[in-house]
Order: C-alpha cells, then sequence, then structure tokens
C-alpha cells in the first residue's frame, strides 16, 4: 500500500475536506479510478493534506 499525496497543503480542515470529497467522487478526473481510501492527514506544521490509495 502507497499512499499518493495531493501536492497542496492548505489551512483549514474544511478546505482539505472539500477536495478529499471531490476526489471520492471525481477521481477520473485526476487521472485515478475510485480511489480505494481518502485520508486528510496534519503536516508538522499545523497545515491539512489530502493522501489517498489508488
Amino acid at each position: 500500500m502507497q499512499y499518493v499525496y495531493f501536492g497542496k497543503l492548505y489551512k483549514t480542515k474544511f478546505q482539505a475536506g472539500c477536495l478529499a470529497k471531490r476526489l471520492e467522487q471525481n477521481g477520473w478526473i485526476y487521472g485515478y479510478n475510485d480511489p480505494h481510501l481518502v485520508e486528510i492527514f496534519r503536516s508538522r506544521k499545523g497545515r491539512y493534506g489530502v493522501r489517498f490509495i489508488p
């Protein structure tokens, strides 16, 4: 299992959550077929990002 990290960090968890939901619904836009798992993570500096398993 390898995570794919989306290349941008967000200031709020809400912004990252919106992207995570979009990936779940429209993963094909980014070249992935229905990701198995989409997670929101927090970086060491306190910003939020999205990672998923294709």
